[in-house]
């Protein structure tokens, strides 16, 4: 008898009023119908439903929101701002849909694939100092062009997630 493992992925519907830190290693869907305080960071699918308050920075693949949201949102793969949506803060996406009647106040600073050293330290959120020490040390992956240094964000986003940037 043969089983095949199914990559199965998860569906949590939050409706209640939460505060601290949710961080999801695995792919989720989460859904957040109420209120929530303090730091969102997920793989997957996150969105913010109507009826939802969120006060948090939150960093997801492709993040969806139709309610109320105060904080810096990271969108790997793509932000979408319903009709309903009420956002303050920056956002800092790939790919960015604003539907008509959606709110947006704040900076928007679109990710690319590549990042230079500054944007690099932005995106990290580390002083510049700190990115080309360890780009000189080769800590930090990345290569030169000319005199600049180029990050590709997706190979910076697996050095993040396997804890060497904490070496």
């Amino acid at each position: 008898m043969a089983f095949s493992k199914k990559t199965e992925v998860k569906i949590l519907d939050v409706d209640a009023s939460m505060q601290g830190t949710l961080s999801f290693k695995d792919p989720v869907n989460l859904r957040i119908n109420g209120r929530f305080e303090g730091n969102l960071e997920t793989k997957g699918n996150l969105t913010v439903s109507p009826t939802a308050q969120v006060f948090a920075d939150m960093i997801g693949d492709n993040i969806i929101i139709g309610g109320r949201v105060k904080g810096r949102i990271t969108a790997k793969e793509r932000l979408t701002l319903l009709p309903s949506a009420v956002v303050e803060g920056d956002i800092y996406p790939v790919k960015l849909n604003i539907t008509e009647g959606a709110v947006f106040e704040g900076r928007c600073s679109m990710l690319h694939d590549f990042l230079n050293a500054d944007e690099l330290a932005k995106y990290l959120e580390v002083d510049l100092s700190s990115i080309m020490e360890w780009a000189n040390a080769g800590k930090v992956p990345g290569h030169k062009e000319g005199s600049e240094w180029k990050f590709e964000r997706k190979a910076i986003d697996s050095w993040v997630a396997s804890g060497k940037i904490a070496e």
